[in-house]
């Protein structure tokens, strides 16, 4: 268990740390001679049961506030140290805010020095405290009187502590490992030395980790916990790891850092949070309040958005944006701590809710509820509520990284819930009833489309993820459609999608004029089609019905219109695409030269121009000045081949 020291300055935190420890947590030249503490201080008590109580001892001092947090930011157990001379201070009464807003909910007071009071003053200092903790998570919390020099007192609380240790509740043994980083050093003989209490998972002496939001990778080459030589550091304690990597040195790992599972390392610079308003702010919070978050022991410049209303009032909780000057490594549901630019006073505080928060829309009544099931604690209830919210679909593996479920956890909370990742999806799932009115919608509006557009292929990829509902994101949307099509409900061909069956057809007298015009596309002539107007004199037509019906059959996928009123057959086409593609693999250069194009097809330079010109704007073909090369990644664009790929590939295309 972690105990974590609050107070004022000079109330004792320090003399009473030395008096259980024996330990002096002040170990700065410059601590020792100002008799205050300024870094964090840390302390072991072996007890009997082979347990180690860690002690982490705050500077009091208004100054040195960030320090504190960063010392509160992963304890256990908070005890609040008030002078019986002095009754509760401003800084016992900011350590107190800071420590609610942080969510420690088991604590006791250490009424220091009561061998300068008489009971009639403890009383009184007593009844003080009992008032400041109304309302806070330390309402009715014991108070014991002590004193570090007589010893009163010392072994009751001793008594208390291990008490408390006894029943403290398991932290994080089912997630990935993290641990922020409060202190980085070097050691002789050792290297580079990281200190922090370790806030989920284990971690293994030869463990790989790496340090966000850096990015830099490292292994693990010794552990020490609770001050003693471990192969393996578990939650809630505090912990000393000596990295070892190419680029790990003193000066690339800084406070506030986190040193993690790699499969954790994803940073964020904008959250969505749950705030709560301390009731002391003398204003209220407006749209782009600047202000200093801390998290961890992480100290960030950033702005703070509300998300309900035009600001947020003294003393109210809501939710609200904040973006960050520069991304920190954490966790959803994680605490944090914001304070004003100055570092004078706290502001408010709370849990942080969504790491990727979105910059735009953040107040629509879809991003609303997806708040609401990303505040459930329960991961089974957030989940399970966030299916149910559009776009009903949730990347499955980016809601377990960002709230840290390990594997297990996460494969019996999907296997629980009866939902899968879409395969090809990347991580995307549905719920099966999501899943089946997918299903149902993606079928109704097919046979829609099919019946008032009979001369259509199908419908765009796009437009039908437009027109059904649930609305997916894209790519979720792609694996779904996917799916649908390995089960026979779907057809794709590039980037038509079709009820299983569904031919396009033209009415019969636009199939009677294509029947006759078709051969004319053909043959030797293909390179050199006639126009619509030439075609339509020579099969006695109306101009005007000759051009419909090509433009039909183009949505049909048989031609394709070059230039004005110039339809090629799609084979056609495709058979340009190869022949330029040819020519410029013999080409040294690589390029494409309309001059050996017309030779090729002994149709004309005006008309080669114009083939080149329309693979030009389908990018078949990528123009630089007078050169041509061909796009490798488009080139098999005008292809006719039967569907082989998945619907995600070819939608792709």
């Amino acid at each position: 268990m972690i105990v974590g020291t609050a107070g004022h300055v000079d109330h004792g935190k320090s003399a009473l740390v030395r008096a259980l420890t024996g330990i002096d947590p002040d170990r700065l030249k410059e601590e020792k001679a100002r008799g205050v503490s300024i870094e964090l201080g840390f302390a072991y008590l072996p007890r009997p049961d082979g347990s180690v109580l860690g002690f982490v001892d705050v500077p009091g001092h208004e100054r040195f506030v960030r320090t504190m947090l960063a010392g509160a930011s992963a304890i256990d157990l908070v005890m609040l140290v008030v002078a019986a001379d002095d009754g509760p201070m401003p800084q016992t009464r900011e350590h107190l805010a800071i420590v609610d807003l942080l969510g420690v909910r088991r604590g006791l007071v250490a009424l220091t020095k009561c061998d300068l009071a008489d009971d009639a003053r403890l009383r009184e200092v007593e009844d003080e405290i009992d008032e400041l903790l109304q309302g806070t998570a330390l309402e009715g919390a014991e108070i014991l009187p002590v004193s570090a020099v007589t010893g009163e007192g010392l072994a009751a609380l001793q008594s208390r502590l291990d008490e408390l240790g006894a029943f403290a509740p398991s932290q994080g043994g089912e997630g990935r490992f993290r641990l922020s980083v409060d202190r980085c050093f070097t050691l002789a003989g050792a290297g580079t030395i990281v200190t922090g209490t370790l806030r989920d998972g284990p971690v293994s002496v030869g463990d790989a980790v790496t340090v966000s939001p850096s990015g830099l990778t490292a292994r693990v080459r010794a552990i020490h916990a609770q001050n003693r030589a471990v192969e393996i550091g578990r939650p809630g304690e505090r912990c000393a790891l000596n990295l070892a990597g190419s680029a790990v040195s003193k000066d690339a790992i800084r406070r506030g850092d986190v040193v993690g599972a790699p499969e954790l390392h994803a940073p964020s610079d904008r959250i969505d949070v749950e705030l709560s308003v301390l009731a002391s702010e003398p204003r209220p919070l407006g749209p782009w309040t600047p202000v200093r978050l801390h998290h961890g022991a992480a100290d960030v410049a950033a702005r703070l958005v509300p998300l309900e209303g035009d600001a947020l009032a003294p003393g109210v909780a809501a939710r609200a944006q904040i973006a960050l000057d520069r991304p920190i490594a954490a966790v959803a549901l994680d605490r944090f701590v914001l304070r004003d630019t100055s570092g004078v006073r706290t502001v408010a505080g709370g849990r942080i809710l969504d790491l990727r928060a979105p910059a735009r829309r953040r107040r629509a009544p879809e991003r609303r509820a997806q708040l609401d099931a990303l505040a459930h604690a329960d991961h089974a209830e957030a989940l399970s509520a966030l299916f149910a919210a559009p776009p009903h679909a949730v990347d499955v593996e980016a809601f377990f990284r960002d709230r840290n479920i390990g594997p297990a956890a996460g494969a019996a909370l999907t296997s629980r819930l009866g939902v899968s990742p879409l395969p090809g999806g990347r991580g995307y799932a549905l719920a099966p009833q999501i899943f089946s009115a997918f299903r149902s919608a993606v079928a109704d509006a097919l046979a829609a489309h099919h019946a008032a557009n009979p001369d259509l292929q199908g419908l765009g990829a796009e437009r039908l993820r437009l027109s059904v509902e649930p609305r997916l994101p894209g790519r979720a949307f792609l694996a779904a459609l996917a799916a649908l099509q390995r089960e026979g409900a779907v057809g794709i061909a590039g980037a038509w999608v079709s009820l299983p069956g569904h031919v396009a057809r033209l009415a019969p007298a636009d199939d009677r004029l294509w029947e006759a015009a078709a051969p004319r596309l053909a043959g030797e002539a293909r390179f050199r089609p006639p126009r619509v107007r030439d075609l339509a004199a020579e099969l006695g037509a109306a101009e005007e019905d000759m051009r419909r019906m090509l433009k039909l059959s183009g949505r049909l996928g048989r031609v394709d219109e070059v230039a004005h009123d110039h339809f090629f057959l799609r084979e056609v086409v495709a058979e340009m695409v190869e022949i330029a593609t040819e020519i410029a693999e013999r080409e040294p250069s690589g390029v494409v030269t309309a001059a050996r194009f017309r030779d090729r097809l002994d149709n004309g330079r005006k008309v080669a121009i114009q083939i080149l010109e329309f693979f030009d704007r389908h990018g078949v073909t990528i123009r630089r000045g007078d050169e041509r090369r061909i796009n490798r990644h488009r080139r098999d664009l005008f292809r006719r081949s039967s569907v082989t790929e998945t619907g995600e590939e070819r939608l792709a295309s």
